[in-house]
């Protein structure tokens, strides 16, 4: 069988690029900054466990794919340097993994990437209050289908690349559904459980003072990973 190692993504503001300032500047104002610098050091340590976790594997020839990574070869790299060098763990750890022997692959469709991103730019660079409400009701009216179309697309690309035998690493948003639309013949590795990822993004979106869940959570966030 063919095997892929899952990653769910936490975006850190590296990640964000020019709305990293904007969707930062709302998170803290929602959580408050003492909560918004403890997320941060949650993520910033997940990331840690994550790479330690990669750190113990041989992966030379290990095919990976990345969320919106829309390039391949040498523009890719551009990519994956560029983005290492705005300090994005995630971008970092695939640096490493391509110096190891890892090969990276173009994942996703550039026109539904681009589609996205520009729902977002819009959002964040709304100026009045009304205007971003409206601008955010067309982003979730669109987004189900967007996310639908870009996993489709994506679950294709490692259909055909992962070859027999070999082994990939896919560093996905917690909430894409790529799993259900991947071949029957590659065995899915969860490195953290993407459900209770999801489920510590949730709980920080309706984030409540006396929420211990967020706590529970964290606490899974940043322990070492542990598979079978």
């Amino acid at each position: 069988m063919r095997k892929l190692y899952l990653v769910p993504i936490i975006h850190m503001s590296a990640d964000m690029g020019s709305v990293a300032t904007a969707l930062a500047e709302g998170a803290s104002s929602h959580l408050g900054e003492e909560f918004w610098q403890k997320h941060k050091e949650v993520v910033s340590k997940f990331w840690d466990s994550i790479a330690h976790f990669f750190d113990s594997l041989e992966v030379s020839g290990f095919k990976v794919y990345q969320d919106g990574m829309v390039a391949e070869g040498p523009a890719a790299l551009k990519i994956i340097k560029a983005g290492t060098r705005q300090r994005s763990k995630n971008y970092e750890i695939v640096g490493r993994l391509l110096k190891r022997g890892a090969i990276l692959i173009k994942t996703e469709d550039l026109a539904l990437v681009k589609r996205e991103h520009a729902y977002i730019i819009k959002m964040t660079g709304s100026r009045s209050r009304k205007e971003k409400e409206v601008t955010a009701l067309r982003y979730k009216l669109a987004q189900n289908a967007l996310l639908r179309q870009r996993d489709s697309f994506i679950a294709a690309r490692i259909n055909k690349t992962l070859g027999k035998q070999e082994t990939g690493i896919l560093f996905i948003g917690a909430y894409h559904g790529v799993f259900s639309k991947l071949s029957a013949d590659i065995e899915v590795i969860q490195v953290k459980d993407i459900a209770r990822i999801k489920a510590y993004q949730q709980a920080i979106t309706n984030w409540s003072k006396d929420d211990q869940r967020i706590q529970q959570l964290a606490e899974y966030l940043v322990t070492p990973v542990s598979v079978s």
